[in-house]
Formats: C-alpha cells, sequence, structure tokens
C-alpha cells in the first residue's frame, strides 16, 4: 500500500516540506528515503521498523501496533485495520479499565490527524472540567510539627525521635487543590503541549488550562499516576480523566537529540482487543449464574517435574460450581487477515476444551461477518468462530458481545440438559 503524501499543516499535520506517512496496520509497508536520525527514531518508537536498503532509502514496515510518532520533520502513522477512528479506538483502550466509558467523551469531530484529535478533545474536556474551578479535595499531610495537628503518629514519633516531645510526627487532612485529579489532569496538558506543531490555538488553550493548576504538585516524569476513585464530588472530571490516563499510558513527547521534539502514540491492537473483550464479556456474563475469570490458567499435562508440566492460558473461561462450563479466546486478526492462522487458532481452542473438559469453545474475531460452529473431527469438541465488528458505534459493539455472552450461555444449558444435570 502507498504511502499517503504529506498533509497540509492545517489541523496540525506535518508542517510543509515535511514527511508525512500513513500505513495500514497490515501493509507490507513502503520504501522511502530517510535521513538516518528519523531510521533511528522510527526503529525506536515501537510503531514501524526502518530497515536500510541503500543509498539513504528504507523499507518501513507495520511492526503489529498501532498510532503515529512525530518529530520535526516527519510523521508516521500506522491506522487500524478497518480504519476505525479515534472515538472507537479510545472506546476499546478505556473501556477494560473503565467500563461505560463513553465514546461521545471525545471529540465530536472525527478527526482524521490523530495528534489534532487528542490534543481538541483533552482541551474540550478539561474545558469542561475546569469551567467551575478547579477540583478540591481531601488530602492526607505527614509533618513534623511543633505544635498538634490532627493525630500524632506515636510509632514515627518514637523511632525518628525516642525521648523528644517536640517536634511532632503528625498526620492531618487538608482541602486542597493539589490531589491526585488535578495532578493527572496537568501531567497530560503538559504532555500533550509537547507535541510537536499542535495548532497554535489550540496549544494556547492546552497552556491556559495548565495555568489554572500550577499551585498542583508535578508528575516526575515516569511516575505512576496517582490512583483516583470515581465519586459524586468529582463527576465532572470523570471524562477527562479517563482520556488523560489514556495519554499518559500511551503517549510519550519529549526532546530527543538535538533537543528535537519528538512524539509518539503508540499501541498494541491485537492487546487493546483481547483486554476489550474479556471486560465486556465478564460484564455481559455477569447477569448469569457462576463466574468469569480472565487470562484462567490451566494444566494441560501431568509430569513428575513441575518445570514439565504443559499449561494453557484461555482469555476468558466462566465458571459454574468452581467448574469451567465455556471458553474464550480473543483474536484480533481475523482468518482473512494477512498473517493470521485459522488452523492454529483452532489447534489451540481444541486444547483448551481438553484441558478445561469444555464441550464448546468460543473463538472471538475482530471484523465482520456471520457466526460459524465447526465440528472438530472425532471428538466432542465444536468451536464457534464469532465475529466482532468494530465498526459498529460503541453500544452496537457492547450488544454484540451480549449476544455472544447469551448464546454461549444457552449452549451451557443445552448441554447441560443433555448430560442431565
Amino acid at each position: 500500500m502507498p504511502a499517503k503524501p504529506a498533509q497540509a499543516p492545517a489541523h496540525g499535520g506535518p508542517a510543509k516540506g515535511s514527511k508525512h506517512l500513513v500505513l495500514d496496520e497490515l501493509s507490507g509497508g513502503v520504501v522511502e528515503r530517510l535521513d538516518a536520525a528519523s531510521a533511528a527514531f522510527l526503529n525506536s518508537s515501537g510503531l514501524a521498523k526502518a530497515s536500510p536498503m541503500g543509498m539513504g532509502l528504507y523499507r518501513i514496515e507495520p511492526v503489529g501496533r498501532v498510532g503515529s510518532v512525530r518529530t520535526a520533520t516527519m510523521q508516521l502513522d500506522v491506522r487500524p485495520k478497518d480504519r476505525l477512528g479515534l472515538s472507537r479506538l479510545l472506546f476499546l483502550l478505556s473501556y477494560a479499565g473503565n467500563q461505560g466509558f463513553r465514546a461521545d467523551s471525545v471529540s465530536a469531530v472525527e478527526d482524521r490527524e490523530l495528534w489534532s484529535a487528542l490534543a481538541e478533545s483533552l482541551a474540550q474536556l478539561a474545558e469542561r472540567a475546569l469551567g467551575r474551578g478547579v477540583l478540591q479535595g481531601y488530602l492526607t499531610v505527614d509533618e513534623s510539627l511543633r505544635t498538634v495537628k490532627g493525630r500524632i503518629r506515636i510509632s514515627d514519633q518514637i523511632s525518628r525521635r525516642p525521648g523528644m516531645l517536640v517536634p511532632l510526627e503528625v498526620s492531618y487532612d487538608e482541602f486542597t487543590e493539589d490531589i491526585a485529579e488535578n495532578r493527572i489532569l496537568r501531567a497530560a496538558l503538559e504532555r500533550m503541549g509537547q507535541v510537536p506543531r499542535v495548532r497554535p490555538e489550540v496549544l494556547s488553550r492546552l497552556r491556559q488550562l495548565k495555568g489554572k493548576l500550577d499551585a498542583v504538585t508535578r508528575l516526575p516524569a515516569g511516575a505512576p499516576l496517582p490512583p483516583w476513585t470515581p465519586s459524586r464530588m468529582n463527576a465532572r472530571y470523570h471524562s477527562v480523566l479517563r482520556l488523560a490516563g489514556l495519554i499518559l499510558r500511551n503517549a510519550s513527547a519529549e526532546a530527543g537529540e538535538g533537543k528535537q521534539q519528538t512524539a509518539s502514540f503508540v499501541v498494541d491492537m491485537a492487546k487493546v482487543f483481547e483486554d476489550f473483550v474479556g471486560a465486556a464479556l465478564r460484564e455481559a456474563m455477569a447477569v448469569y449464574p457462576g463466574e468469569t475469570r480472565l487470562r484462567y490458567n490451566a494444566l494441560l499435562s501431568e509430569a513428575v517435574h513441575d518445570a514439565d508440566r504443559l499449561s494453557v492460558s484461555p482469555d476468558a473461561v466462566h465458571l459454574l460450581d468452581g467448574r469451567p462450563v465455556v471458553v474464550y479466546n480473543a483474536k484480533y486478526k481475523a482468518a482473512a487477515d494477512l498473517g493470521a492462522s485459522l488452523t492454529v487458532d483452532h489447534y489451540q481452542m481444541l486444547a483448551h476444551c481438553t484441558a478445561l473438559g469444555v464441550p464448546t469453545a468460543w473463538l472471538v474475531y475482530a471484523g465482520a461477518g456471520e457466526m460459524k460452529l465447526r465440528r472438530i473431527l472425532n471428538t466432542d469438541i465444536d468451536i464457534v468462530e464469532c465475529p466482532l465488528d468494530l465498526s459498529l458505534p460503541p453500544s452496537g459493539i457492547l450488544a454484540a458481545v451480549a449476544e455472544l455472552a447469551r448464546q454461549s450461555w444457552g449452549e451451557v444449558v443445552r448441554n447441560s440438559s443433555l448430560n442431565g444435570g
């Protein structure tokens, strides 16, 4: 698939004269002329591989991830199969950790350029969150004081100042803006503000919003995000914090060698799909008896030594009275996709059914089509191929998962009745 030509700088795209390449994640790549620094940046990004071919030419190939990497002189976009838009990608990313994430939390106008859409969406949601002022909350503070405030930490007082009455080791709650929610939001605004060539008007909005949070502690680079709990008090922050978390977990923006600004937003779609299907299935199966466990481990073989045992780990298993009754696997690549192997997937599902003693397995693919049942010869095992169309709106995707749950549970009930259960 040929790369698209450089885009105009409107909407925060590459500047005039810079190189803009757009690849499909399943494509075989393109040949382009690159300088050594740009090739090294691509190879370190985790998004693509740049292999030298001589005379300054490189073959640029996707490596199984999607996203965008950008420098002042080039930009590479690797887009998901079926051309999923940003809102759909963010919905899938968010759902596993935040059931109920609304795709309409993202900018309603789907921008073709990922960085522009991310920056605009973050600005919109932050403006909405901060419209009524900066959120405040209680923060527990540990200090050494000469007077009593809050409660005295007796164990710390004894270990740090044996025999001394002052200063006192105390803890107290302070009502402040310096809370986890604002620290996360400030970090996301700073991260997007460092992305090269964000539209000037959007960059100005991001800086103004960050200025409202200047009194908030800055998160150190690489530090884990502080935990926060959704509540009625921070409800106006929910959407922006979920987007901020996605940006901070998946995007980087920094000054590289020679102080050149670089930015990367890279995600593994196979893992995104697997995590989404697992979370959505667990929620859909919650209406039926039993429990659904993700990444369930089971033995496939017996052995004298533990190191010789073989095991399987299906993506999701539903248990009834502690016994597995249905097994699921999620595969982002459909049978028609480049590099996909239908036979390997079915071998894997056969092993799962054998190890768990389950008669039916459900193989969930990303793609459109009809369900297909395959009876495995010389066994009583059925494998059902279930396409999940990611081009549907989020409500449609979740409805399809709910239908999968209904049918798989129906199969459990049918097998139970046939076995006299």
